[in-house]
């Protein structure tokens, strides 16, 4: 087998370092590097494994590390694939929604315009005040009653496509739009919760009472890099809000 210091995969690396821990750092690149796309598993084990010049057994170790940090998950069968992470169901933590929780919420883009970011959403995208920014409107329903209204910004001129494509041409799922348009792999994100009164808008739009109450979640989406990619604000009915954690 090929001496993993020949391997041209490995050549910039530091050769102190362990020949594993290379070999994962290498990985983690191309992976930051958005090399495989989300329905693209990685190479095969032994086709990678040869590539780096170590053993399957040395490649399996490093697979199985980059999985449990959540960078990785491995389908018997099917092949080991960069971990996408993945929202649809995230709202059902906060939400009742009857009908069980297999559909995805249908979504409306009701405004898209160029702004100059806010001072709050230029510190959650970590840009400039006044950087230009791509704004959405978007209704969310759920058996074609609307339940949540959101502010969505997104940076430019990274996020350039969302500011020139038809809104009728955005599915109801922005994460993997993002990967499609701009190649931009949402990986983590944070979210924080309080509570607001509803605006006129918001009440019309959610059929309520102006003032009602309102939860509003603020979510900072990140990609593997740790680049912040997305900023939202998410605003739905105190009535319909839940929360729901196991303590052991």
């Amino acid at each position: 087998m090929t001496q993993a210091s020949s391997s041209p995969a490995l050549a910039q690396s530091d050769q102190r370092l362990p020949l594993h821990v290379r070999v994962k750092d290498d990985l983690i690149r191309r992976v930051r590097a958005n090399e495989w796309g989300s329905t693209t598993p990685l190479p095969p084990e032994s086709a990678l494994a040869e590539a780096y010049g170590i053993s399957v057994g040395t490649l399996r170790r490093v697979l199985a590390e980059l999985s449990a940090e959540g960078l990785l998950e491995r389908h018997q069968g099917r092949g080991t694939y960069v971990r996408r992470a993945t929202f649809q169901h995230s709202l059902f933590r906060f939400f009742r929604m009857h009908g069980g929780t297999s559909q995805t919420p249908e979504s409306r883009i009701l405004e898209r315009n160029v702004r100059d970011a806010p001072l709050e959403v230029a510190e959650a995208l970590k840009i400039q005040a006044g950087s230009p920014t791509v704004h959405l409107y978007r209704l969310r329903l759920w058996q074609d009653t609307p339940f949540l209204v959101e502010d969505i910004w997104l940076p430019l001129p990274q996020f350039q496509p969302f500011a020139d494509t038809d809104i009728k041409d955005l599915g109801s799922l922005l994460y993997p739009e993002y990967e499609t348009r701009v190649g931009i792999v949402i990986g983590s994100a944070t979210e924080e919760l309080s509570v607001t009164q509803a605006t006129r808008e918001q009440s019309a739009l959610l059929d309520c009472q102006n003032g009602d109450p309102l939860v509003k979640i603020n979510r900072i989406a990140r990609t593997h890099t740790g680049d912040v990619a997305e900023y939202r604000e998410s605003y739905g009915l105190a009535s319909s809000f839940r929360y729901q954690v196991e303590i052991n």
